[in-house]
Order: structure tokens, then sequence, then C-alpha cells
């Protein structure tokens, strides 16, 4: 689920248990940084300011896009695209892109390998941080890594629609999934208040079906 400061979400049914290890590493590491701001927060370490800094340095900023802006770093304009998908709300938050990334990434790592794996991570993350900055009019910031889960559940679907092209099976279950996703982020978003970032579900799950026809293209 992706939280938009204002958040980020996904269903899914696969075991986490047997993810490669460099899943759980990814995995591992948003746990730490969420953990160590959440340890900060209680006043259990470090400084309780923690959480505030990491979002003015890392959260997508929507007024960075704007001409002019001014930044606190060089290349935070460009950087912001990636780092927010290190930052969640809360560790609910994290945990909930988390099972998306290991459930998935269980399967797209043997199909696709690390190094892809890891590519599809980025990018969808890069997708669903311009899809919130072109469509959404918030002007606060925007976390999570949810536009890379959705990814994940994007070349899922489509890897499925084309093994049916092939097999010549009913496509009714892709759609079926394509609108229950629409459906639950628009429930989510509802009962969020609108504190749901749809735009960098929709980004990442669009680079989601990409990826399945390019770089990361089943034979």
């Amino acid at each position: 689920m992706s939280h938009s400061q204002n958040r980020r979400t996904g269903p899914l049914s696969s075991s986490t248990a047997g993810a490669p290890g460099y899943i759980w590493a990814l995995v591992g590491g948003l746990a730490l940084i969420e953990l160590v701001l959440t340890a900060a927060d209680a006043g259990w370490l470090g400084d309780p300011r923690w959480r505030t800094m990491a979002l003015l340095l890392g959260a997508f900023w929507p007024p960075l896009l704007a001409p002019g802006a001014g930044e606190l770093y060089p290349l935070q304009r460009e950087a912001m695209f990636l780092t927010h998908a290190f930052l969640h709300a809360n560790f609910l938050h994290m945990v909930m892109n988390g099972v998306i990334l290991l459930s998935l990434g269980k399967v797209i790592g043997e199909k696709v390998g690390a190094l892809r794996t890891f590519l599809l991570f980025g990018v969808s993350a890069i997708a669903g941080g311009a899809a919130f900055g072109l469509i959404s009019m918030s002007s606060g910031p925007m976390i999570g890594a949810s536009g890379a889960a959705f990814g994940f559940l994007g070349i899922w679907n489509a890897w499925d629609f084309q093994r049916r092209k092939v097999l010549g099976l009913p496509l009714r279950p892709i759609l079926n999934m394509v609108l229950g996703l629409a459906l639950a982020n628009l429930a989510l978003f509802v009962f969020l208040q609108g504190g749901l970032a749809w735009e960098a579900h929709l980004g990442g799950y669009l680079m989601g079906w990409v990826a399945a026809f390019t770089f990361a293209r089943l034979r």
C-alpha cells in the first residue's frame, strides 16, 4: 500500500517461506528502516525527529517537480522517484507491502532471477512516483513500496495473460483480477479518506505489464 501523507496495498495467497534470500534481504532492509524510525518515534533510539527528517529527504514531494523548486540536496528531485519506496507510514504499512514482495518475489525470482527482479522493483517504484506526480493533485509527501509491490502484481497478471493466450484459455480471470484490484483501491481510498496513493499503484502495476513484454518476458 502507498501512503500519501497521504498511503499503499494488495492481496496475496502464496507462501513467503520459500522466497529467495535476496528478496528477504530487500524486505529486511525496508523493515530495518521502519523499525529504526518507529523506535525513534517512541523515544527508544536516536531523535524523535528522525521520521520527519526522513520524509523531508526521501519522500516523493510533488512540489519539487515545479520549475525552480528548491531542493534540500543535489538531485533530490530525481532521487525521490526511488527513495520514497524505502519509507513507510508505520510498521503495518511496511508489512502489507513486504508480504506482497515476499510472496510474489518467490515466483518472479524463480522465473527471471535476482537482477531482473531487483530491476522490476526499481522501475516499478519509479513508475509509481511518476504516475503520482502526473496525476495526483496532492502537494503532500508520498511514501511506500507499493508501487513496486503493484509492479510485482502486474507482471504476475501479465504472465498469466500470456499463458492463457498461448493455451487458448479464458481471459476472464485476468479481467476479474484487474477489476478486483481497482475496487480494492477504491474502497481503501474511501476508507482512508483520500490517504491512499492509488496513482502510484497504477503506475507500478502498468510497469509490471511492460516488464512482462520487455526485459522480463518469459519464453
